[in-house]
């Protein structure tokens, strides 16, 4: 018994040994034919070095193939520590010519990592210097540096980009898909111990740059606007001035500024506000000494807030993120008298109101227990629906808006886009701030009917004016138009949503007939450009909270006013001293009209001498008590 049992137990354990051999034999050969391709390439990879290429980023080109956004041909410098033969060295010459500190970069070389980057953005220059010291271990690998040949020349719509040439804000991130690329390779043989093999040669994959991106943008509007903000915002020691200028039958954007802008080559130093003003000038007879004083205080305030060598970490990234805001679509504000535009076409799409119809203002009108003024405060008497509109009366608008009523305003203000984004291709765009339908009472619907107690973007009412002004189409505003590759070669056009019939087209005729009536006779008369027939809407709002003496003073206008190919809007935010938007805006889109009208190839049709004989009414200040 005992011989059989062992006999029976080494067969068992040799049929065992027999069955776990086949197994290790498949498994052997399963891996050698089946998978030697995948196990080839894994021991390919443990004796290979990847050395990532950038991809040359996107051109940005205006409207007429103007460079707003390049390349310039830079370095990036890293290392490689298993390859170092002479640290001090590699330490010491990595300092002296890309001018770091000595602990940060010997921090990188010691580390035992595959490879660690010690500067990016190398000019060319440092970079061949390093090249010729022949430092082992030390890589220099070609790349690109985002380059704006103009500077601050549109800054809050371009944006700028990374390190790493990504977008960080602007068009420059809208478009990060369009623009980036895709990276190459650089892949190099190396033996056991990390260092690369003598003799073999390199495998490159190469990069595909990224296409090219063709905005609505011209150079030449662009350059008009932005000089005649940053004149302005001298002679009224303002906060900031904003234009937008655009094409209000396609939405197309012929430029957006807002001053003061920053250096695209240097994102992060702060604008120096301070040395953009100038001394003011005693042009304003209705200056007072208080006015005086409260401008020396303000001065010596944009003093403290400038000085960013006094400011935290948090402070100074705060202050660079508002630095980049672009009011113009990031900042909601109360617009003012220039609402006017939208509470008149609400009442003629209704039919509740004639042009001749007759309304009286004493000064004021009483709603509930509310005495809300008008600007002029011995009154207007009677006047006409298209008196009281050249007046910017008040009354008259609290009147207007009543008989138009809650639900048809709110009806027309979806219509007009106003409780939506304008879908602008640039990222961050802020909503309106409306009352609840249902919360609007007789006093919400009076002040919202002369465009207070709400607020919207400058593009959202520009949006909507465009509508009232093209025949009644919602028009998105939108930058990008095509893009190219490297070649020249269109690759897309961009296609934006229109959405058509949003007013009748007969009262967008009455609309340009009365707005035209503004500059021609009323309050936006300093609007007028000779030769030229120019509709437009003044405003001045005072800003929250009521009663702090600071203002935003604007102007809307287009032109022709019979064929609007251009519409515009300028926005001056805490002027000091006189702030009337008919006075202090609408002569800056006059000046800038004078010289965009002609370069749009649009011919005068009138002679200057019309253009001159006719009355001056200045717009003031809304208000409620």
């Amino acid at each position: 018994m005992p011989k059989t049992y062992t006999k029976k137990k080494i067969f068992v354990v040799a049929v065992g040994m027999i069955l776990i051999l086949v197994l290790l034999i498949g498994r052997l050969g399963y891996l050698m034919i089946f998978q030697s391709e995948y196990y080839m390439k894994k021991a390919e990879s443990l004796h290979e070095r990847e050395r990532s290429i950038k991809a040359k980023r996107g051109i940005i080109y205006d409207r007429n193939g103007v460079e707003l956004a390049g390349n310039k041909p830079v370095c990036s410098v890293s290392v490689i520590h298993s390859q170092i033969t002479d640290e001090n060295r590699v330490v010491k010459s990595l300092c002296d010519v890309l001018e770091l500190e000595e602990q940060t970069v010997r921090k990188k070389v010691e580390a035992n990592t595959i490879r660690e980057k010690i500067k990016s953005n190398v000019d060319k220059e440092n970079a061949d210097r390093l090249r010729e010291m022949n430092l082992d271990g030390v890589m220099i690998d070609e790349d690109y540096k985002r380059y704006y040949p103009y500077n601050s020349l549109a800054s809050k719509v371009l944006g700028f980009t990374g390190s790493d040439n990504q977008g960080i804000v602007g068009l420059e991130v809208a478009y990060e898909d369009v623009l980036a690329g895709t990276p190459g390779s650089i892949l190099t043989l190396t033996d056991a111990n990390g260092l690369e093999i003598e003799n073999e040669a390199e495998s490159r994959i190469e990069p595909v740059s990224g296409n090219n991106l063709y905005i609505s943008i011209d150079i030449n509007m662009q350059k008009y606007a932005e000089q005649a903000a940053i004149k302005v915002l001298k002679q009224k020691q303002a906060k900031r001035v904003s234009v937008v200028l655009m094409n209000p039958q396609n939405g197309e954007i012929y430029a957006m500024v807002n001053v003061p802008e920053y250096n695209l080559n240097e994102p992060y130093t702060l604008v120096n506000v301070e040395d953009l003003y100038v001394a003011p000038q005693k042009e304003e007879k209705e200056e007072t000494v208080e006015t005086t004083a409260k401008q020396e205080e303000k001065t010596e305030e944009e003093k403290k807030e400038n000085k960013s060598e006094n400011l935290t970490e948090k402070e100074k990234q705060d202050a660079l993120n508002n630095m980049w805001r672009n009011f113009c679509i990031n900042d909601t504000y109360e617009p003012g008298s220039t609402f006017k535009l939208v509470t008149a076409t609400a009442a003629l799409e209704e039919d509740v109101v004639k042009l001749d119809n007759t309304f009286s203002c004493p000064g004021f009108r009483m709603v509930e227990d509310r005495r809300i003024r008008c600007h002029k405060v011995t009154g207007h008497g009677t006047e006409t629906f298209k008196q009281g509109f050249m007046n910017s009366c008040n009354p008259v608008f609290i009147d207007v808006g009543a008989r138009v009523g809650v639900s048809n305003m709110y009806k027309n203000y979806k219509k007009l886009g106003l409780f939506e984004r304008t879908g602008v291709d640039l990222p961050g765009e802020a909503s309106s701030i409306m009352h609840k339908e249902e919360n609007v009472k007789a006093v919400e619907l009076a002040t919202m009917s002369f465009g207070q107690s709400f607020q919207i973007t400058p593009l959202q009412l520009l949006r909507a004016a465009s509508a009232v002004i093209n025949g009644g189409t919602l028009v998105t505003p939108h930058f990008g138009m095509y893009t190219t590759d490297e070649t020249g070669k269109k690759t897309k056009t961009f296609a934006y949503e229109e959405k058509e019939n949003a007013i009748k087209k007969s009262t967008s005729e009455t609309m340009k007939e009365l707005l035209e009536a503004v500059v021609a006779e009323g309050s936006g008369n300093k609007g007028q450009v000779a030769g030229y027939r120019v509709g437009g809407k003044t405003a001045t709002s005072e800003k929250l909270p009521r009663g702090n003496g600071k203002y935003i003073s604007s102007f809307l206008g287009f032109a022709p006013a019979d064929n609007p190919q251009i519409v515009g809007i300028i926005l001056i935010d805490e002027p000091v001293g006189i702030y009337y938007g008919g006075t202090i805006a609408a002569p800056v889109m006059s000046e800038m009209y004078s010289n965009i009208l002609p370069y749009l190839g649009i011919e005068a049709d009138y002679t200057q001498t019309d253009a001159t004989e006719t009355s001056v009414i200045i717009d003031f200040e809304d208000t409620v008590e």
